[in-house]
């Protein structure tokens, strides 16, 4: 009796599925931040947890950009990025902000973290699923790196400022509640994805950039911080303009 023959473990005909290097670079810096971000909290530099936060989010910036710009866009590094921004924009804020000022309020301190981190890997979730059928001119909630910059942001000014996290618990308790329930809210922000940098521009939008880089290099962390606080602001004052309108009675003809 003739046995069937069986299927090679090996078929050299299988194109060999590879990465693309130069955008995954910038993903695995990005996700090196964020681990550095957590070691540095735990170790009570939460200046530099900060910053390296910040940096992250730049580089989190960047490897789609390459990623598009070499033509090197692929399904592993789109769920490469999403695992790195939640070490990032996730976890490591929640641990900065735990270590800093929560972890003295027993229970509420720890659950206030984890309403943060759920709300970062809910609302990354909810963006990979949602990514054809959503308007790309905005987020639905408001978007982890965002969320990551304000809370990261606020240890980072008040440790300049000179208040200890003990001082500011309850606020950084209330800070990291609210990010984290934005994040998963329907609230929609812009997504400054429609701007074209190819195009010419007014001469007031380059010298707008120019200020902004200057009140960086000059401040850096209450420029950064004020805009992500004026950034979260906005998603709410778009959505109560959008209420306005919806109770506003139609013009008379």
């Amino acid at each position: 009796m003739q046995r069937k023959p069986q299927k090679a473990l090996f078929n050299p005909e299988m194109k060999r599925r590879g990465i693309y290097l130069v955008p995954n670079l910038f993903t695995t810096a990005a996700l090196f931040c964020g681990f550095f971000a957590i070691v540095q909290s735990m170790q009570g530099n939460f200046k530099g947890a900060a910053i390296a936060v910040f940096i992250a989010m730049v580089l989190d910036g960047l490897d789609g950009r390459v990623a598009r710009m070499t033509h090197t866009q692929s399904a592993f590094g789109a769920e490469y990025d999403s695992l790195s921004d939640m070490v990032s924009f996730g976890v490591a804020p929640a641990l900065i902000v735990y270590e800093w000022a929560l972890k003295d309020l027993g229970r509420l301190g720890w659950i206030a973290a984890f309403i943060y981190c759920a709300g970062a890997a809910l609302r990354l979730a909810r963006f990979n699923t949602n990514l054809e059928v959503i308007d790309k001119r905005f987020f639905q909630g408001l978007p982890s790196p965002a969320a990551a910059a304000l809370v990261a942001g606020f240890v980072w000014d008040m440790g300049i400022a000179g208040f200890s996290g003990k001082d500011m618990q309850w606020i950084a308790w209330g800070l990291t509640v609210l990010a984290g329930l934005t994040m998963v809210s329907n609230i929609r922000y812009y997504s400054f994805k429609d701007i074209n940098l190819r195009k010419s521009d007014p001469f007031f939008a380059i010298a707008g950039i120019a200020l902004g880089f200057a009140l960086i290099a000059y401040e850096p962390e209450i420029t950064l911080f004020g805009f992500f606080v004026l950034y979260t602001l906005s998603g709410y004052l778009i959505s109560l303009a959008g209420l306005f309108r919806k109770k506003s009675p139609p013009a008379t003809p």
